[in-house]
């Protein structure tokens, strides 16, 4: 199976070395293309693929990856010369509707992913939803690519603002949460880089054993938190916050204005 990707950056490529490490496929059956030439040679350069010009990589793939900025899908895809060409189309642009990709590509089959930045490492969390035409077979594919750079569930595209809200916009959350640890060990007396290390691989741990364990997270946090101890203390001062709030309202934000920008994709279609 033949890979084409339009769009060169950080998402494409985190994607490709994950299919390439995952020995999904190889370095020669996957083809990038992007206006920006210097992306594309060091892409290419780095991990071997073949860079290649728009229409060349429709007719060479099988499978198209459109990982290029929301308001550059429709120049892509037209680019592309799709209007009569039946193939697999996985868009990871934020906003941008399925019912939008197949409008300029009639024939395709669609699938609309959300990804997020620790694919970057191979620790990203990502959903994708179905076209009108996309099989389960297709399904199978988006499963097998977006394994390669972490967790990846299936949902109604309905659904795809609000993944957009949590793990879309989440890590910028839990940066916040680990800065906000690290200052708090640094106000009791540890230097700044024993106490981002430390707040770092906390959370990292944290989430570790939920998705090992399988156990709620309120479970887990009866478990560190003994009658009258220092955790509890700590938690008591969140509640007070309403910190806990603050989060499930920084979720719904979030995926209001991924809302909103999916309404301003449409109307600029229009």
């Amino acid at each position: 199976m033949i890979y084409g990707f339009l769009g060169a950056g950080k998402m494409a490529g985190a994607i490709i070395r994950g299919i390439i490490s995952a020995k999904v496929c190889l370095p020669n059956e996957i083809f990038i293309t992007d206006p920006d030439d210097a992306m594309v040679d060091l892409l290419s350069s780095e991990t071997g693929v073949t860079a290649c010009e728009a229409l060349e990589l429709s007719k060479a793939a099988d499978v198209l990856l459109v990982c290029v900025k929301p308001h550059d899908v429709a120049s892509a895809l037209t680019s592309c010369g799709l209007l009569d060409m039946s193939k697999l189309i996985i868009s990871v642009a934020a906003g941008v509707k399925i019912q939008k990709i197949e409008s300029i590509a009639p024939l395709a089959r669609v699938v609309r992913v959300m990804p997020n930045t620790p694919a970057l490492i191979h620790k990203g969390a990502a959903a994708f939803a179905l076209g009108s035409k996309a099989l389960e077979d297709d399904a199978d594919v988006v499963q097998e690519i977006f394994s390669a750079v972490g967790l990846v569930l299936r949902v109604e595209e309905s659904l795809l603002d609000a993944v957009t809200g949590l793990s879309g916009s989440g890590p910028a959350f839990v940066y916040l949460v680990i800065e906000a640890l690290a200052d708090g060990g640094v106000r009791e007396g540890l230097s700044r880089t024993q106490a981002l290390q430390l707040a770092a691989q906390t959370v990292a741990g944290a989430a570790e054993m939920i998705l090992q364990t399988a156990e709620h997270p309120a479970k887990l946090k009866d478990n560190v938190a003994s009658p009258g101890g220092t955790t509890i203390e700590g938690i008591a001062a969140l509640e007070a916050r309403a910190v806990r709030w603050a989060f499930i309202d920084a979720v719904r934000a979030a995926t209001a204005r991924s809302r909103s920008i999916g309404q301003e994709q449409e109307s600029i279609a229009r």
